[in-house]
C-alpha cells in the first residue's frame, strides 16, 4: 500500500462520510461538487469534505482508490457511494436518505 493509499484510507475509515471534492464545502470549486455539497447539506449529514486541489497526490490517489474516474466521490461508512451524478439519482430516489439512516449518520452539528 502506497503512502497515498494509506492517506485516503485513513481519512476514509475516520468518518462517516466523506466527499473528495474540488474545493471546500465553503467554496466549492466546481459545479458537480457544489451540487455534491448541495445534497449532503439538504441531507442534513455531516461530512468531512476533502479539497484535492491542494494535494495533487490524493487528486490522483483516490481515483485509483475507488477505481473511479471523476472527482466529487462520496463515501459512506468506509464504503464508495459515486459521484455527483449517482448522488442527485440517490437523491431524487429517497435512497441517499434511506442509506445515511441506515448507516446511523449524525446529523450535521
Amino acid at each position: 500500500m502506497t503512502d497515498t493509499t494509506s492517506r485516503i484510507a485513513e481519512i476514509v475509515q475516520g468518518h462517516d462520510v466523506v466527499l473528495f471534492m474540488k474545493g471546500t464545502p465553503l467554496f466549492p470549486q466546481c459545479g458537480f461538487s457544489s451540487k455534491a455539497i448541495a445534497i449532503l447539506d439538504h441531507l442534513g449529514v455531516g461530512y468531512e469534505g476533502v479539497d484535492v486541489l491542494q494535494d495533487m497526490d490524493i487528486r490522483q490517489g483516490i481515483k485509483s482508490y475507488s477505481d473511479w474516474p471523476t472527482i466529487p466521490q462520496l463515501y459512506v461508512k468506509g464504503e464508495f457511494v459515486g459521484g455527483s451524478d449517482i448522488m442527485m439519482e440517490m437523491f431524487e430516489a429517497g435512497e441517499l436518505q434511506q442509506l445515511m439512516d441506515d448507516a446511523k449518520v449524525a446529523p450535521s452539528a
